[in-house]
Protein backbone atom coordinates (compact mmCIF):
# COMPACT_ATOMS: atom_id res chain seq x y z
CA UNK A 1 0.00 0.00 0.00
CA UNK A 2 1.25 3.45 -0.86
CA UNK A 3 2.05 5.73 2.07
CA UNK A 4 -0.29 8.73 2.49
CA UNK A 5 1.13 12.11 1.49
CA UNK A 6 1.50 14.89 4.06
CA UNK A 7 -0.80 17.88 3.94
CA UNK A 8 0.71 21.13 2.65
CA UNK A 9 1.76 23.63 5.29
CA UNK A 10 -0.91 26.09 4.12
CA UNK A 11 -3.71 23.63 4.96
CA UNK A 12 -5.65 24.81 8.05
CA UNK A 13 -8.36 22.65 9.65
CA UNK A 14 -10.07 23.55 12.93
CA UNK A 15 -9.58 20.20 14.73
CA UNK A 16 -11.57 19.95 17.95
CA UNK A 17 -12.42 16.93 20.03
CA UNK A 18 -16.16 16.31 19.74
CA UNK A 19 -18.51 13.37 19.90
CA UNK A 20 -16.81 10.08 18.94
CA UNK A 21 -18.03 6.46 18.93
CA UNK A 22 -16.33 4.36 21.60
CA UNK A 23 -18.12 1.01 21.16
CA UNK A 24 -20.34 -0.50 18.41
CA UNK A 25 -22.34 -3.70 18.10
CA UNK A 26 -25.46 -5.00 16.38
CA UNK A 27 -28.71 -6.10 18.05
CA UNK A 28 -32.51 -6.23 17.74
CA UNK A 29 -34.03 -3.16 19.44
CA UNK A 30 -37.23 -3.23 21.54
CA UNK A 31 -39.27 -0.66 23.53
CA UNK A 32 -41.68 -1.23 26.41
CA UNK A 33 -45.38 -1.05 25.51
CA UNK A 34 -46.56 2.37 26.82
CA UNK A 35 -50.08 0.99 27.42
CA UNK A 36 -49.42 -2.22 29.33
CA UNK A 37 -45.98 -1.20 30.69
CA UNK A 38 -45.15 -4.91 30.53
CA UNK A 39 -44.89 -6.25 27.00
CA UNK A 40 -42.01 -5.49 24.61
CA UNK A 41 -42.67 -3.90 21.21
CA UNK A 42 -40.07 -4.34 18.39
CA UNK A 43 -38.48 -1.02 17.41
CA UNK A 44 -36.54 -2.52 14.48
CA UNK A 45 -37.45 -5.15 11.92
CA UNK A 46 -33.96 -6.63 12.00
CA UNK A 47 -30.64 -6.33 13.82
CA UNK A 48 -29.31 -2.77 13.62
CA UNK A 49 -26.13 -0.93 14.65
CA UNK A 50 -26.05 0.18 18.32
CA UNK A 51 -23.18 2.48 19.39
CA UNK A 52 -21.89 4.24 22.52
CA UNK A 53 -20.84 7.85 21.77
CA UNK A 54 -18.75 10.11 24.02
CA UNK A 55 -18.91 13.92 23.73
CA UNK A 56 -15.73 15.33 25.29
CA UNK A 57 -16.94 18.94 25.00
CA UNK A 58 -19.99 18.20 27.19
CA UNK A 59 -18.46 15.22 29.04
CA UNK A 60 -21.57 13.15 28.24
CA UNK A 61 -22.37 9.71 26.81
CA UNK A 62 -25.17 8.60 24.46
CA UNK A 63 -26.43 5.28 23.07
CA UNK A 64 -27.51 5.74 19.44
CA UNK A 65 -29.17 3.24 17.12
CA UNK A 66 -30.46 4.05 13.61
CA UNK A 67 -32.86 1.79 11.71
CA UNK A 68 -33.27 2.02 7.95
CA UNK A 69 -29.61 2.38 6.88
CA UNK A 70 -28.39 0.01 4.19
CA UNK A 71 -24.89 -0.35 2.64
CA UNK A 72 -24.76 0.68 -1.04
CA UNK A 73 -21.02 0.38 -1.74
CA UNK A 74 -18.20 -1.41 0.08
CA UNK A 75 -14.42 -1.51 -0.40
CA UNK A 76 -11.31 -2.04 1.68
CA UNK A 77 -8.62 0.50 2.50
CA UNK A 78 -6.15 1.66 5.14
CA UNK A 79 -7.73 4.48 7.18
CA UNK A 80 -5.85 7.57 8.37
CA UNK A 81 -6.76 10.76 10.23
CA UNK A 82 -4.91 14.05 10.25
CA UNK A 83 -2.67 14.67 13.26
CA UNK A 84 -4.56 17.24 15.41
CA UNK A 85 -1.27 18.65 16.72
CA UNK A 86 0.74 19.25 13.55
CA UNK A 87 -2.23 19.46 11.14
CA UNK A 88 0.14 18.04 8.51
CA UNK A 89 1.05 14.43 9.22
CA UNK A 90 -1.26 11.45 8.91
CA UNK A 91 -1.97 9.15 11.87
CA UNK A 92 -3.06 5.56 11.08
CA UNK A 93 -6.56 4.82 12.38
CA UNK A 94 -6.38 1.12 11.47
CA UNK A 95 -3.50 -1.37 11.73
CA UNK A 96 -4.49 -3.04 8.46
CA UNK A 97 -6.91 -2.61 5.55
CA UNK A 98 -10.51 -2.52 6.86
CA UNK A 99 -13.95 -2.41 5.29
CA UNK A 100 -15.14 1.10 4.29
CA UNK A 101 -18.80 1.36 3.26
CA UNK A 102 -21.27 3.94 1.98
CA UNK A 103 -24.60 3.71 3.86
CA UNK A 104 -27.92 5.21 2.73
CA UNK A 105 -30.59 6.10 5.32
CA UNK A 106 -33.97 6.04 3.56
CA UNK A 107 -35.78 7.53 6.56
CA UNK A 108 -33.56 10.63 6.66
CA UNK A 109 -32.59 10.57 2.98
CA UNK A 110 -28.92 10.91 3.97
CA UNK A 111 -25.60 9.21 3.21
CA UNK A 112 -22.69 8.22 5.49
CA UNK A 113 -19.25 6.68 5.16
CA UNK A 114 -18.73 4.15 7.95
CA UNK A 115 -15.73 1.99 8.82
CA UNK A 116 -15.39 -0.28 11.85
CA UNK A 117 -12.11 -1.82 13.04
CA UNK A 118 -13.14 -4.63 15.38
CA UNK A 119 -15.55 -2.96 17.82
CA UNK A 120 -14.18 0.55 17.21
CA UNK A 121 -15.82 2.94 14.73
CA UNK A 122 -12.97 4.76 12.99
CA UNK A 123 -15.05 6.57 10.30
CA UNK A 124 -18.55 7.97 10.80
CA UNK A 125 -18.83 10.77 8.25
CA UNK A 126 -22.14 12.17 6.97
CA UNK A 127 -21.74 13.37 3.36
CA UNK A 128 -22.92 16.90 2.55
CA UNK A 129 -23.07 18.72 -0.82
CA UNK A 130 -20.12 20.98 0.06
CA UNK A 131 -17.67 18.12 0.72
CA UNK A 132 -14.94 17.26 -1.79
CA UNK A 133 -12.94 14.06 -2.18
CA UNK A 134 -9.43 14.82 -3.43
CA UNK A 135 -7.00 12.33 -5.02
CA UNK A 136 -3.59 13.29 -3.67
CA UNK A 137 -1.72 10.39 -5.29
CA UNK A 138 -2.40 7.31 -7.43
CA UNK A 139 -3.68 5.25 -4.49
CA UNK A 140 -4.53 7.80 -1.80
CA UNK A 141 -7.46 10.19 -1.38
CA UNK A 142 -8.83 12.43 1.38
CA UNK A 143 -11.84 14.54 2.43
CA UNK A 144 -12.52 16.99 5.27
CA UNK A 145 -15.48 16.52 7.63
CA UNK A 146 -16.29 19.72 9.53
CA UNK A 147 -18.86 17.94 11.70
CA UNK A 148 -16.30 15.38 12.88
CA UNK A 149 -13.67 18.15 13.06
CA UNK A 150 -11.07 16.07 11.22
CA UNK A 151 -9.70 15.06 7.82
CA UNK A 152 -9.99 11.42 6.74
CA UNK A 153 -7.50 9.72 4.41
CA UNK A 154 -7.81 6.37 2.62
CA UNK A 155 -4.98 4.30 1.13
CA UNK A 156 -6.09 1.74 -1.46
CA UNK A 157 -4.36 -1.32 -2.90
CA UNK A 158 -4.89 -0.14 -6.49
CA UNK A 159 -5.64 2.98 -8.48
CA UNK A 160 -8.85 1.35 -9.76
CA UNK A 161 -10.23 1.00 -6.22
CA UNK A 162 -9.43 4.66 -5.55
CA UNK A 163 -11.21 5.72 -8.77
CA UNK A 164 -14.33 3.70 -7.91
CA UNK A 165 -14.45 5.16 -4.40
CA UNK A 166 -14.03 8.72 -5.77
CA UNK A 167 -16.76 8.18 -8.38
CA UNK A 168 -19.10 6.87 -5.69
CA UNK A 169 -18.26 9.86 -3.48
CA UNK A 170 -19.23 12.27 -6.29
CA UNK A 171 -22.41 10.29 -6.99
CA UNK A 172 -23.44 10.31 -3.32
CA UNK A 173 -22.55 14.00 -3.04
CA UNK A 174 -24.88 14.85 -5.97
CA UNK A 175 -27.62 12.69 -4.43
CA UNK A 176 -27.24 14.56 -1.11
CA UNK A 177 -27.43 17.86 -3.02
CA UNK A 178 -30.62 16.77 -4.80
CA UNK A 179 -32.12 15.63 -1.48
CA UNK A 180 -31.37 19.03 0.07
CA UNK A 181 -32.89 20.86 -2.93
CA UNK A 182 -36.03 18.71 -2.79
CA UNK A 183 -36.32 19.40 0.92
CA UNK A 184 -35.92 23.15 0.26
CA UNK A 185 -38.54 23.04 -2.50
CA UNK A 186 -40.91 21.23 -0.17
CA UNK A 187 -40.30 23.85 2.51
CA UNK A 188 -40.94 26.69 0.02
CA UNK A 189 -44.14 25.08 -1.22
CA UNK A 190 -45.32 24.64 2.36
CA UNK A 191 -44.67 28.31 3.16
CA UNK A 192 -46.50 29.49 0.01
CA UNK A 193 -49.64 27.51 0.80
CA UNK A 194 -49.63 28.09 4.55
CA UNK A 195 -52.55 30.53 4.31
CA UNK A 196 -54.76 27.77 2.96
CA UNK A 197 -53.71 25.10 5.47
CA UNK A 198 -56.73 25.58 7.74
CA UNK A 199 -59.17 25.16 4.88
CA UNK A 200 -57.28 22.19 3.48
CA UNK A 201 -57.20 20.63 6.93
CA UNK A 202 -60.97 20.97 7.12
CA UNK A 203 -61.23 19.28 3.72
CA UNK A 204 -58.97 16.46 4.91
CA UNK A 205 -61.10 15.99 8.00
CA UNK A 206 -64.18 15.88 5.82
CA UNK A 207 -62.51 13.24 3.65
CA UNK A 208 -61.71 11.22 6.78
CA UNK A 209 -65.33 11.43 7.83
CA UNK A 210 -66.32 10.28 4.35
CA UNK A 211 -64.03 7.28 4.57
CA UNK A 212 -65.46 6.34 7.96
CA UNK A 213 -68.97 6.67 6.59
CA UNK A 214 -68.05 4.43 3.65
CA UNK A 215 -66.62 1.79 5.98
CA UNK A 216 -69.78 1.78 8.08
CA UNK A 217 -71.94 1.59 4.94
CA UNK A 218 -70.50 -1.84 4.07
CA UNK A 219 -72.81 -3.46 6.69
CA UNK A 220 -75.98 -3.02 4.59
CA UNK A 221 -76.57 -2.67 0.84
CA UNK A 222 -79.37 -0.14 1.22
CA UNK A 223 -77.44 1.75 3.83
CA UNK A 224 -74.39 1.64 1.56
CA UNK A 225 -76.38 3.16 -1.33
CA UNK A 226 -77.75 5.91 0.91
CA UNK A 227 -74.35 6.78 2.31
CA UNK A 228 -72.79 6.58 -1.15
CA UNK A 229 -75.26 9.15 -2.44
CA UNK A 230 -74.59 11.37 0.54
CA UNK A 231 -70.84 10.99 0.10
CA UNK A 232 -71.08 11.85 -3.59
CA UNK A 233 -73.04 14.99 -2.76
CA UNK A 234 -70.54 15.99 -0.08
CA UNK A 235 -67.68 15.26 -2.47
CA UNK A 236 -69.34 17.51 -5.03
CA UNK A 237 -69.67 20.17 -2.34
CA UNK A 238 -65.99 19.80 -1.50
CA UNK A 239 -65.04 20.10 -5.16
CA UNK A 240 -67.18 23.23 -5.37
CA UNK A 241 -65.43 24.58 -2.29
CA UNK A 242 -62.05 23.88 -3.88
CA UNK A 243 -63.21 25.60 -7.07
CA UNK A 244 -64.45 28.53 -4.95
CA UNK A 245 -61.09 28.68 -3.18
CA UNK A 246 -59.26 28.71 -6.50
CA UNK A 247 -61.59 31.46 -7.73
CA UNK A 248 -60.97 33.39 -4.51
CA UNK A 249 -57.23 33.04 -5.03
CA UNK A 250 -57.62 34.36 -8.57
CA UNK A 251 -59.74 37.27 -7.32
CA UNK A 252 -57.17 38.03 -4.62
CA UNK A 253 -54.41 38.17 -7.26
CA UNK A 254 -56.58 40.40 -9.46
CA UNK A 255 -57.34 42.63 -6.47
CA UNK A 256 -53.60 42.88 -5.76
CA UNK A 257 -53.02 43.95 -9.38
CA UNK A 258 -55.82 46.54 -9.12
CA UNK A 259 -54.40 47.81 -5.84
CA UNK A 260 -51.00 48.14 -7.47
CA UNK A 261 -52.53 50.10 -10.37
CA UNK A 262 -54.48 52.32 -7.95
CA UNK A 263 -51.34 52.92 -5.93
CA UNK A 264 -49.55 54.00 -9.11
CA UNK A 265 -52.43 56.35 -10.06
CA UNK A 266 -52.59 57.78 -6.53
CA UNK A 267 -48.85 58.40 -6.59
CA UNK A 268 -49.17 60.11 -9.97
CA UNK A 269 -52.07 62.31 -8.75
CA UNK A 270 -50.14 63.18 -5.60
CA UNK A 271 -47.19 64.26 -7.74
CA UNK A 272 -49.50 66.37 -9.94
CA UNK A 273 -51.13 67.96 -6.87
CA UNK A 274 -47.70 68.65 -5.45
CA UNK A 275 -46.61 70.31 -8.71
CA UNK A 276 -49.83 72.41 -8.79
CA UNK A 277 -49.35 73.40 -5.16
CA UNK A 278 -45.82 74.50 -5.93
CA UNK A 279 -47.06 76.50 -8.94
CA UNK A 280 -49.85 78.07 -6.83
CA UNK A 281 -47.32 78.91 -4.14
CA UNK A 282 -45.13 80.67 -6.72
CA UNK A 283 -48.19 82.56 -8.06
CA UNK A 284 -49.16 83.59 -4.51
CA UNK A 285 -45.63 84.80 -3.90
CA UNK A 286 -45.75 86.87 -7.11
CA UNK A 287 -49.20 88.28 -6.17
CA UNK A 288 -47.99 89.18 -2.70
CA UNK A 289 -45.02 90.95 -4.29
CA UNK A 290 -47.32 92.92 -6.58
CA UNK A 291 -49.68 93.84 -3.69
CA UNK A 292 -46.69 94.96 -1.63
CA UNK A 293 -45.48 97.11 -4.55
CA UNK A 294 -48.98 98.62 -5.00
CA UNK A 295 -49.22 99.31 -1.27
CA UNK A 296 -45.87 101.07 -1.46
CA UNK A 297 -47.05 103.15 -4.44
CA UNK A 298 -50.33 104.00 -2.64
CA UNK A 299 -48.39 105.01 0.47
CA UNK A 300 -46.08 107.20 -1.61
CA UNK A 301 -49.11 108.76 -3.41
CA UNK A 302 -50.76 109.48 -0.07
CA UNK A 303 -47.56 111.09 1.16
CA UNK A 304 -47.33 113.21 -2.04
CA UNK A 305 -51.03 114.14 -1.72
CA UNK A 306 -50.48 115.22 1.88
CA UNK A 307 -47.51 117.34 0.88
CA UNK A 308 -49.52 118.93 -1.97
CA UNK A 309 -52.39 119.69 0.46
CA UNK A 310 -49.94 121.39 2.79
CA UNK A 311 -48.43 123.45 -0.06
CA UNK A 312 -51.94 124.30 -1.34
CA UNK A 313 -52.98 125.39 2.14
CA UNK A 314 -49.90 127.57 2.44
CA UNK A 315 -50.60 128.96 -1.03
CA UNK A 316 -54.24 129.72 -0.11
CA UNK A 317 -53.16 131.40 3.09
CA UNK A 318 -50.62 133.46 1.13
CA UNK A 319 -53.24 134.26 -1.52
CA UNK A 320 -55.73 135.37 1.13
CA UNK A 321 -53.02 137.62 2.59
CA UNK A 322 -52.31 139.09 -0.84
CA UNK A 323 -56.05 139.60 -1.46
CA UNK A 324 -56.37 141.38 1.87
CA UNK A 325 -53.42 143.57 0.96
CA UNK A 326 -54.99 144.38 -2.45
CA UNK A 327 -58.25 145.15 -0.75
CA UNK A 328 -56.52 147.52 1.61
CA UNK A 329 -54.67 149.10 -1.33
CA UNK A 330 -57.96 149.46 -3.21
CA UNK A 331 -59.58 151.09 -0.21
CA UNK A 332 -56.60 153.45 0.11
CA UNK A 333 -56.84 154.36 -3.53
CA UNK A 334 -60.55 154.87 -3.18
CA UNK A 335 -59.98 157.29 -0.29
CA UNK A 336 -57.35 159.11 -2.25
CA UNK A 337 -59.70 159.48 -5.20
CA UNK A 338 -62.43 160.87 -3.01
CA UNK A 339 -60.05 163.35 -1.54
CA UNK A 340 -58.87 164.54 -4.95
Amino acid sequence: MEAPPSLPSTYNCNLLIGEQPIFTTRAHVFQIDPTTKKNWVPASKQAVTVSYFYDSTRNSYRIISVDGEQPIFTTRAHVFQIDPTTKKNWVPASKQAVTVSYFYDSTRNSYRIISVDGSKVIINSTITPNMTFTKTSQKFGQWADSRANTVFGLGFASEQQLSKFAEKFQEVKEAAKMAREKSQEKTDATSIHSQYESELQALKESNVRLMEALQEANSSVEKWKTHTTACQEENTTLKNKIADLEAMCKEVNQEKERNAQLSTRVQKLENEIKDKEQAAELANQEARGRVSALQSEVSEGQQRQGAMKKELKKFMELLEGKIDELHEVRQGLSHLGMDN
